[in-house]
């Protein structure tokens, strides 16, 4: 909401003097006074947060005291156009709710970094051959002077950038951590955790364990000794968390890299340069994050998160639960290449269908269609062939088109409904009946078993192919009383089954968790399946073909299999390279492969090291960590940014652990839940899936190592919503400088006297509607701009910026240091004088209401109970002290550097940024009368003004004393009164 400038009822200022009062507050005093307390803040660290133990104390060398809350934001990227207007809502808002956190006794820890790799400043390297780190640390200095003046209350000893030295050094640090782990999913009753690869090497050694891609069962050793050193090796990496394999991959050859799903768009693109993007299969970095879907998924349930993001995480980790089901392909000598006994497996999370599959879809990758029949079955419809001769000819054709399509796009196109009939048949295991497969590129060989059998009758993306493919159609499902006649399409909804039995078994009549149940059974009976969960969830591709991020702590040796570099050797830093891009192609030329910059540095590549062993020959890994790399752990530096001798230098722990107990350790504050965590994370919903769900499975592998005891790294997440703004565009097209623009929604808008039309969205410099903080510091001052965001609207929805309506909340903080500040003098006009009870209670009803909004952050009702009080404190003669300090203090959270200077006029020593935040008194918050309603025979006939403490005798007194109750009742027996106090009595006669 914008804020109110109505008219107070004690004159203001003249809005055209003949001078310009001298103690005015206008932006030029604005600036004077918020340089001057970012200053003072700065040299008395007085946001300094102080840890329980160790250097970081408060600004009077004091440790940790008080109820611990931290506060986070987004990881900002240090862009080099700086920041506009829309950037800082959040950072504001969590600046608002650190500040009055911290007036409400709390040790409150708030800090900001700079996630400083990524594409931007690697391209600009690419364009202009200056060094990646040089315009990323200058792009830091700008938007560290944006952001400290904007007053934000951060410990500045914590800041950081992800290009640190001793940032990079933990971040490899974690990443060979998750190296030197693997996952037992039998751990912990079940449960699941990471353990160390030692202590998988012992079990294996032992016996206790048997060898995995190898048989026999291992007792006492024996299988895991036969194995040659190489052998050991090879089964132990297959096994780790971070581990190569070579898979399909997305490649973008227009930028040279390879790319994560998520970083793919809906439409086949790189989500960053828009490039084409393509299948390849490629030896790269993964991280096992499927290792931890389950706990991924559960423990949704443990964080105060928007139910928004956790359905979208829920959704991408795709739990579902079902069977597998094998189906025997048909053999023939004359069309079966694949010859009999070939089986195509498939996971259905409907397995009470199973009679209703009248077709199988496989994907392109699949085996099964390695070898197809040289020429179609008996019964082929010329819609399945694609109008091939064989199923040779249209496979090949088919998986020719396939491999141009990534993942994404393939799941895009999937209402197009293309496929073709491979030539092979298979057995559908319930009822004998033979099924045609075909494959169909929407379904994908990295998901499930890359098989689906399709029951048209329960499915409309199944009923549409079936429709498009002369397929036949068997209903399994139908609601109670069956189908209507004239029902077309797919029956998704609940029922019974029908139309499914055989001579062993019969579903028909039961509901669908009970048929599930039974034919799992019957399945798993005769080794034709088996009940079993699959996930959507992918391995974390974690490799990228760029120059700035971090190198990985591997080694390669002369066998081509990874090595550890020591702990005590990292960081390992970028070398120099020649040339900062990776080698691009053509966008569409699809059989091109990465080449890195890092191995156009060959002294860097190849080098010769002492491991322990003796000096070997080793070769460096030439790809880099993703982006995503330094914002998996980041909270935690915060909490622990200084690598001193007693701390985490030792080379022990990324965090001390007393430090991570305190701050995020489960139930660590009043209001931290079972999973503890971060108190507040604020930031765009845009990271709902990738960044949120790479840091909670870093945490957790952390979890499971005893580096850190909380269960998730971000107990509360909030979402603000973004500001917005108009553009405006000629006749041409093109857009004009909006702050230029003339006009409103009545009269039109124009341009140098021409109209123009307008359009709303983001904020952009090619849009020409860009607002910076600088601009508004300058016209207005840091803390107007501060009151506008927060009064826009609530914090979670996105609003218009508007500069015209800036003029608002200015005024109410002109008005604010009227009333404290002669504008002519600079002397204080605040009184020693007691104030009136109606100031009283309008004093701790704002209180009692602010206090409210501040803690449920609704920053915009709260400066409007502000603006209600300020005004009722404009319209006295005198404005006291005790009446108008607490309002400064409640403002102090929203408007710091005013409240500071008011607070110091008022003739406090020191910043008010630790004073307790006013407190109500109820007695002012309680009314000073009541309206009491009197009815006689149900109809009102008086009204009386009552003490809301008055008892039921006293005001059935008054009721019937009352003269309009009296001769309503004209002299007639009272038979009953029925008191309600305070505020209805009732009176039968």
């Amino acid at each position: 909401m914008s804020t109110p400038d109505t008219a107070p009822s004690r004159p203001e200022a003249p809005t055209a003097p003949s001078h310009e009062p001298t103690h005015r507050y206008t932006p030029a005093l604005a600036q004077q006074i918020e340089e001057r307390w970012q200053d003072l803040w700065e040299e008395r660290g007085t946001f300094w947060a102080a840890n329980p133990n160790g250097a970081l104390t408060d600004g009077d060398g004091r440790n940790a005291g008080g109820q611990p809350f931290f506060i986070m934001d987004m990881f900002p990227y240090p862009s080099g156009v700086g920041l506009h207007v829309g950037h800082p809502l959040g950072y504001i808002a969590t600046d608002v709710v650190g500040r009055f956190r911290m007036m409400c006794g709390d040790n409150v820890l708030h800090a900001l970094g700079y996630d400083a790799f990524g594409l931007p400043a690697e391209q600009y390297a690419v364009q202009t051959g200056q060094h990646p780190r040089t315009t990323t640390e200058q792009n830091i200095v700008t938007m560290k002077r944006q952001l400290r003046r904007m007053g934000l209350a951060h410990d500045s000893r914590r800041t950081f950038a992800t290009i640190d030295p001793e940032y990079v050094r933990w971040t490899q640090w974690i990443f060979l951590q998750i190296f030197d782990s693997w996952y037992d999913a039998a751990a912990d009753g079940g449960a699941g955790r990471a353990r160390r690869i030692g202590e998988l090497r012992t079990e294996l050694e032992s016996g206790a364990r048997a060898v995995p891609g190898h048989d026999g069962d291992n007792a006492g050793g024996a299988v895991w000794a036969a194995l040659s050193d190489d052998e050991r090796r090879d089964v132990i990496d297959a096994q780790r968390l971070a581990y190569v394999d070579e898979s399909p991959v997305n490649w973008a050859p227009g930028l040279g890299t390879v790319l994560a799903n998520e970083e793919v768009t809906a439409d086949g693109r790189s989500e960053r340069g828009n490039m084409p993007v393509f299948q390849k299969s490629l030896r790269q970095w993964k991280m096992r994050i499927t290792a931890y879907a389950d706990r991924l998924t559960d423990d949704l349930e443990l964080i105060d998160w928007p139910e928004k993001v956790k359905s979208m995480q829920r959704n991408w980790i795709g739990r579902s639960t079902g069977a597998n089901v094998r189906f025997d392909v048909v053999g023939t000598a004359d069309y079966d290449a694949a010859g009999a006994g070939a089986q195509v497996e498939v996971f259905t999370t409907r397995p009470d269908t199973l009679f209703g599959a009248t077709f199988m879809v496989v994907a392109p990758e699949h085996p099964l269609l390695d070898e197809v029949p040289a020429a179609w079955p008996d019964g082929t419809r010329d819609v399945w062939t694609g109008g091939h001769a064989t199923p040779v000819e249209a496979v090949a054709a088919y998986r020719r088109e396939a491999a141009a399509k990534t993942a994404v796009e393939r799941q895009a196109d999937a209402g197009k409904k293309t496929g073709v009939f491979t030539g092979h048949l298979a057995v559908n295991p319930v009822n004998g009946a033979t099924v045609p497969v075909f494959t169909a590129d929407y379904v994908l060989m990295g998901y499930g078993t890359g098989a689906i059998m399709a029951v048209p009758g329960g499915d409309q993306r199944d009923f549409d192919f079936a429709e498009a493919f002369e397929l036949p159609v068997v209903r399994t499902v139908e609601p109670a009383g069956g189908l209507p006649d004239d029902f077309a399409g797919a029956y998704t909804g609940d029922g019974v089954a029908v139309n499914s039995s055989n001579d062993e078994i019969s579903l028909d009549g039961l509901g669908v968790a009970e048929a599930k149940e039974t034919i799992v059974a019957w399945l798993s009976a005769r080794g034709a399946g088996e009940g079993t969960t699959t996930y959507r969830l992918r391995d974390w591709l974690f490799s990228r073909q760029r120059y700035w991020g971090e190198p990985f702590p591997i080694l390669w040796d002369e066998d081509d299999r990874p090595v550890a570099i020591p702990a005590d050797m990292l960081p390992v830093d970028l070398p120099d390279v020649p040339d900062y891009a990776p080698r691009t192609f053509e966008p569409d030329d699809a059989d091109s492969s990465p080449e890195a910059p890092l191995g156009r540095n060959d002294e860097w590549v190849h080098v010769t090291l002492d491991l322990g062993d003796g000096p070997k020959r080793y070769r460096r890994d030439t790809n880099t960590m993703p982006n995503w790399a330094g914002s998996c752990w980041y909270y935690l530096r915060y909490l622990d940014p200084t690598d001193s001798t007693d701390g985490p230098a030792k080379g022990t722990a990324v965090v001390d652990p007393e430090l991570e107990s305190y701050w995020m350790g489960p139930k660590h504050n009043a209001t931290s839940g079972p999973a503890g965590g971060v108190d507040l994370y604020v930031g765009g919903v845009e990271h709902a899936v990738l960044h949120l769900l790479y840091a909670r499975f870093w945490h957790k592998v952390l979890l499971d190592l005893g580096y850190v005891s909380s269960l998730e790294p971000f107990g509360k997440l909030f979402n603000q919503g973004y500001i917005q703004a108009y553009a405006y565009t000629d006749a041409r097209g093109a857009y004009v400088p909006a702050g230029e623009v003339e006009g409103d929604e009545q009269a039109g808008f124009t341009y140098r006297g021409e109209p123009v039309n307008r359009e709303y969205g983001k904020m952009g410099k090619s849009l020409k509607n860009v607002v910076t903080p600088d601009e508004m510091y300058e016209q207005y001052g840091a803390d107007t701009f501060r009151v506008y965001e927060m009064s826009m609207g609530p914090l979670d929805l996105s609003r218009p910026w508007e500069t015209r309506a800036v003029v608002g909340s200015q005024r109410f903080l002109q008005r604010l240091w009227r009333n404290v500040v002669d504008e002519e003098t600079g002397a204080l006009v605040a009184t020693d004088d007691e104030p009136d009870t109606a100031t009283l209670r309008a004093m701790h009803r704002a209180i009692a209401d602010v206090r409210v909004e501040m803690e449920h952050m609704r920053p915009n009702t709260a400066i409007a109970k502000l603006i209600t009080y300020n005004n009722h404190l404009t319209s006295l003669d005198r404005v006291p002290r005790a009446a108008v300090e607490p309002l400064v203090l409640m403002v102090a959270p929203i408007a710091p550097h005013i409240a500071e200077e008011l607070w110091q006029r008022l003739g406090h020593d020191g910043s008010l940024a630790r004073e307790p935040f006013p407190t109500a008194d109820e007695q002012y918050l309680v009314e000073d009368t009541v309206t009491c309603v009197v009815q006689v025979k149900g109809k009102v006939r008086g009204r009386l003004e009552v003490a809301p403490t008055i008892s039921d005798a006293d005001l059935e007194a008054a009721a019937l004393a009352e003269p309009n109750v009296v001769r309503a009742i004209d002299g007639a027996p009272v038979r009953k009164v029925i008191v309600r106090a305070p505020k209805l009595v009732n009176i039968v006669v």
